[in-house]
């Protein structure tokens, strides 16, 4: 299962021996946690693995770091420290306290290739539930 991105998406996590195979085409994000492929593309026929990538995609199994504001390099657990830290609820809470979503340009940045918002609205429920409030 996969979700389309752009070639330059794609492009900037390649590391520098495979951008040279990347080709014009239909690219997706393989959506799997357990996968090894990164990105896909049936024609031309590609397929970039996990270590094909830097950094990593955060849903990986393994990730790390595990990013999920890849414009401002934050991490998950950053998000979570804000909230059980510092008493962040929000996503305005979590952009003043971490400094996430400042310069944003996701269609690069994002291995999915767009805005890390919603991801960052789930982690900040993630942490709530995970400390009963």
């Amino acid at each position: 299962m996969g979700q389309a991105v752009t070639s330059a998406t794609v492009e900037h996590f390649l590391n520098e021996d495979n951008r040279r195979r990347l080709a014009d085409g239909e690219y997706y994000i393989c959506l799997s946690e357990d996968c090894r492929v990164a990105y896909y593309c049936s024609d031309p026929p590609a397929i970039f693995e996990q270590n094909d990538i830097n950094p990593p995609i955060w849903f990986k199994k393994d990730a790390a770091p595990k990013y999920i504001c890849y414009c401002n390099k934050i991490t998950e657990q950053q998000i979570m420290d804000a909230v059980t830290d510092q008493g962040a609820k929000t996503l305005k809470d979590i952009m003043r306290l971490t400094g996430a979503m400042q310069n944003a340009n996701c269609e690069i940045n994002n291995p999915l290739g767009v805005c890390c918002g919603p991801v960052i609205r789930q982690t900040i429920d993630k942490a709530l539930n995970k400390s009963g409030q």
